[in-house]
């Protein structure tokens, strides 16, 4: 048995301290117990992204009490080399997917960023953006092959603690996958932004021209905090 597998196995949740003090017993839960059974069992029979070591990357890169912001997407890129825990990031060195190209091309409509030589999107995570998928895990050349599996429960638990925790967060969300978790979002406390996902097959439907990261700067610096720095630094 590799250490990945063990770690699944023992139920050591790969989360840090800030994530776990408001996510501990959800690990306990029936559904996270189906899911670590069946991650498990799939581990053996197929490849799967992104790396255990990596699922939970974007928790790391973006402390709870840090967060400010909350993209989310569907689940994890699927081919070789590509997922790393941060949706719709790829890692140096990996050319960036069709939707993360389109997402570089409105921030460059919207502010003026140039787009940027890589995709590896940690500047942004490290300033409070929460790159999350609303499932963490796929099965190699298997879009959304992991959905209903129980991931959707634990980021449903995600987004309530942070509305339930945090005020005037901004939750940008694309496409339906994404769209489906805004009745989870009190729009009283928080600004919800919502589109068609960046993908080429829906990103001409209201994605470009969507304004939401111009948006969320406005928003940010209208409540006395930083903007983020949307750009992608070489």
């Amino acid at each position: 048995m590799d250490t990945a597998t063990a770690d699944i196995e023992t139920r050591k949740p790969k989360l840090p301290p800030s994530w776990l003090d408001v996510l501990a017993d959800e690990f306990q839960t029936p559904h996270m117990q189906g899911l670590r059974a069946f991650l498990v069992d799939e581990q053996r029979q197929h490849r799967v992204f992104p790396p255990n070591r990596d699922i939970f990357t974007a928790f790391w890169k973006t402390p709870f009490d840090a967060v400010r912001v909350v993209i989310l997407g569907q689940d994890p890129y699927h081919g070789p080399n590509q997922a790393h825990g941060m949706c719709f990031s790829v890692r140096r060195g990996v050319p960036p997917p069709p939707s993360l190209k389109n997402i570089f091309i409105e921030i460059n409509d919207e502010i003026g960023i140039p787009r940027p030589s890589h995709g590896e999107l940690t500047h942004w995570a490290e300033q409070g953006v929460l790159l999350l998928n609303a499932v963490l895990t796929v099965r190699a050349r298997q879009a959304n092959s992991h959905r209903g599996q129980g991931w959707e429960q634990f980021t449903d638990r995600v987004i309530a603690e942070l509305d339930a925790r945090r005020e005037g967060l901004v939750f940008i969300l694309w496409g339906s996958a994404a769209r489906r978790k805004a009745a989870r979002v009190d729009r009283q406390k928080h600004l919800v932004l919502e589109s068609p996902h960046p993908s080429p097959l829906s990103a001409h439907r209201g994605f470009f021209g969507c304004g939401h990261f111009a948006r969320t700067n406005a928003h940010l610096e209208a409540r006395a905090e930083a903007p983020i720095d949307w750009s992608v630094p070489d």
